[in-house]
């Protein structure tokens, strides 16, 4: 991963993939087997950088509309707040204890932030270059401009005085720095302004410094109103400009020789002791302390003074390495209200409306009860192709059906205003009996997570909240019902989150069932979580952290016994991540066996394909496109007869062996083939598809000449949702 800087953005063609692969064959070669040497894995946190990068890339594709390759560039920056909040923390914090963490890769902690920072300066030039060179005057061809203070008309200038009156200086705070008032604590991520004085102020003290934050109750970007604007279309200015602008208002009678931008980005990881006697309480405690954790990147605008950026750097604790100097606003992600306002429809994708499966259509005339559909078949759904709706209108139904005695479900991120969590209150007032199990751990939604537990509880749900040392992350509902004589279960079982707004920009797959053995394997998983006792015995989940790992290692194992015996051996695996070493060394032996694998790994992935004798049958793929890949999917040949498994877990040590994951059978054969036909479209993808390369590198799949255009996202667009209406 030493090249990683050097990120491969060249185009080179790969061959289709074949509807049906032919079974690979076995490696003549000597095979190696000495898996621990540390070429042939991929640092995890370089690949997670990786793909952050072929996130910027689609800032470039002039084929995107531009509006939506300014939303990839803000997502860009959006990605590497989380990155240096959680991942860039995590290593300075290993450092700083002493309690450096080696893994497959064998790289220390210091050798991957060294990686880390000098490729994270270089994508951040070649950001602000797309921003500057590119975005922003494509987007001012189009008639939506960022006006400079330089080109303000008079009347321009008067109508920001006025706004900056009244609406910024009643809020702003400036704070001047002498003995009395010393370097404020500044809030992770919160646009501020150093300023740099000359003079004395009201009460003889000659600062010759001062720190403006910037509200957040502000918005970064103001528009224009359109009658001040001579050239029409819409004009916007930036906070930071106005501030600028004025400057001299917030400290009068001083002579104002500088007004610099900086950002300083925080630890924002949360520390829960596994012993806590209230995990609610613990929570909203460290909550309070996120905002203020540890300084681990500096952000200031290039003009900057080397003297005000070396105080800055002093007082934050930080190193060179850790500054980042921009030629543009620093919180380029609070631009991103821009891409969501209407504006001319060319310069977004064109919008679809979601589909709903045959089994809804056909049978809406006998009945639209979603549980009496369930009944007489499985439903397989593939968000946002296909409505998020018929699971939510499965709980809103269920909320008000005099029949239906009980409501289990998990909430990992269900968002502010959740359709579900009404459903969910609905049913608890409607004399349900509603257990719900609220992950308040999930990353950056706790107190939102807190907020919707409390109102669950306020309506007489019963909420428990897991189990303190393994987050809940399985996607799960129940819902029984009596029916005649006997009670029948249904279930929900999906690779996503309750979360109406991500079912439109997330692919994840719901499978919709009243399977005994499944709807039973669900009953006891929510008995395990919110009751006590060993591990249940399930007949047809993987469930982490107790079989999942084991159960896919199984399969992957049985496949290669195929492979050997010169049968029909295949294993197609799609998910977000691929970390964890026993299931990347049962990939590689399964590779040696002879077995072709496909991984299409939207992130990180550790595994490293194509070494000869050790993972030349396996192939590695990332897509990123208009949607977010998020479906977890693994399909084995089995010698012909086919098994498919969905999951909400990744391929990392923390889904397998510390989460509480659920992983659910497709077992009607005509779904088995209708997902696997949607694999193979991944498969195929030669537009927006990446290639692994053994050296950790990634290449853009392009078609060579005269092969046709293959868009896996597009084709299922046109194929399963109405696309243009």
């Amino acid at each position: 991963m030493g090249n990683l800087s050097k990120t491969d953005t060249s185009f080179s063609a790969t061959p289709e993939s074949s509807e049906s692969p032919e079974p690979a064959t076995p490696i003549e070669a000597v095979k190696l087997t000495d898996f621990s040497n540390t070429e042939y894995y991929n640092n995890r946190e370089l690949s997670h950088l990786q793909f952050n990068i072929r996130v910027l890339e689609q800032a470039f594709k002039e084929d995107i509309p531009l509006l939506e390759r300014l939303r990839f560039l803000l997502i860009f920056s959006s990605n590497m707040d989380e990155f240096f909040e959680i991942r860039v923390a995590g290593l300075m914090q290993q450092i700083e204890f002493s309690r450096e963490y080696v893994g497959l890769d064998g790289m220390p902690p210091q050798m991957v932030l060294r990686e880390i920072n000098q490729t994270m300066h270089e994508q951040v030039k070649r950001q602000y270059r797309a921003f500057n060179e590119s975005l922003l005057p494509a987007l001012r061809n189009k008639g939506i401009r960022f006006l400079r203070r330089k080109e303000l008309t008079d009347k321009q200038a008067a109508w920001i005085k006025r706004f900056f009156y009244n609406e910024v200086m009643p809020i702003i705070s400036p704070i001047g720095l002498d003995p009395a008032h010393p370097f404020p604590r500044l809030a992770n991520k919160l646009l501020c302004f150093i300023v740099s004085l000359e003079g004395t102020d009201a009460f003889g003290r000659e600062t010759g410094m001062a720190i403006i934050p910037a509200p957040r109750s502000l918005p970064r970007t103001i528009k224009l109103p359109n009658d001040i604007c001579d050239e029409g279309g819409e004009n916007y200015i930036f906070l930071s400009a106005i501030i600028h602008q004025h400057v001299e208002d917030l400290f009068p009678g001083m002579i104002i020789k500088g007004c610099y931008q900086f950002r300083l980005t925080r630890n924002s990881d949360l520390d829960l002791e596994d012993e806590v006697e209230d995990l609610a309480k613990a929570l909203q405690g460290e909550l309070l302390s996120r905002r203020y954790g540890k300084a681990v990147r500096l952000e200031v605008v290039n003009n900057c003074p080397r003297p005000l950026v070396d105080f800055l750097l002093q007082e934050f604790g930080l190193s060179e390495g850790e500054l980042y100097q921009v030629d543009g606003p620093v919180n380029l992600t609070r631009l991103m209200s821009l891409c969501n306002s209407a504006h001319d429809p060319k310069l977004i994708f064109q919008p679809f409306t979601p589909s709903f499966p045959k089994a809804f259509k056909k049978r809406s005339k006998k009945t639209k009860n979603v549980l009496d559909i369930i009944a007489r078949e499985d439903v397989l759904l593939l968000h946002p192709f296909e409505s998020f709706t018929p699971v939510v209108d499965m709980l809103r139904q269920a909320a008000k059906d005099p029949n239906v005695l009980a409501i289990r479900q998990t909430l990992y991120r269900t968002g502010a205003r959740s359709e579900m969590v009404d459903a969910l209150v609905d049913a608890a007032r409607n004399g349900k009996e509603v257990s719900v199990v609220v992950e308040l751990r999930a990353r950056f939604d706790e107190e939102e997570n807190l907020a919707l537990a409390r109102r669950l509880q306020e309506a007489g749900a019963v909420v428990v909240y897991g189990v303190v040392a393994y987050k809940t992350h399985a996607k799960i509902m129940l819902i029984v019902r009596r029916e005649a004589r006997k009670i029948q279960r249904y279930a929900h079982l999906g690779t996503g989150n309750y979360h109406t707004g991500n079912a439109r920009l997330y692919t994840d797959y719901s499978l919709l069932t009243c399977d005994k053995d499944i709807t039973n394997d669900v009953s006891k998983l929510f008995q395990q979580l919110t009751g006590m006792g060993r591990a249940v015995r399930v007949r047809k989940l993987f469930h982490a952290p107790f079989t999942l790992k084991k159960g896919l290692m199984d399969l992957i194992n049985q496949e290669s016994s195929y492979a050997k015996a010169g049968q029909t051996a295949h294993i197609i695996i799609k998910m977000n991540a691929l970390t964890e070493a026993h299931l990347i060394k049962a990939l590689y032996k399964s590779s040696q066996s002879g077995v072709k694998i496909d991984l299409i790994i939207r992130g990180t992935c550790c595994l490293k394909p194509g070494i000869k004798g050790l993972s030349e049958n396996i192939n590695v793929r990332s897509i990123v496109g208009r949607l977010l890949e998020h479906t977890r999917v693994f399909y084995f040949a089995n010698n012909g007869a086919p098994l498919v498994y969905c999951s909400s877990a990744d391929g990392m040590v923390r889904n397998l062996d510390m989460r509480v994951e659920a992983c659910f059978p497709i077992e009607q054969p005509k779904l088995v083939r209708r997902v696997k036909k949607e694999l193979d479209l991944y498969l195929a993808d030669n537009v927006s598809s990446w290639q692994l390369e053994s050296d950790g590198t990634y290449t853009q799949n392009r078609p060579v000449r005269g092969q046709r255009r293959k868009n896996a996202q597009d084709k299922l667009l046109m194929t399963l949702a109405n696309l243009g209406q």
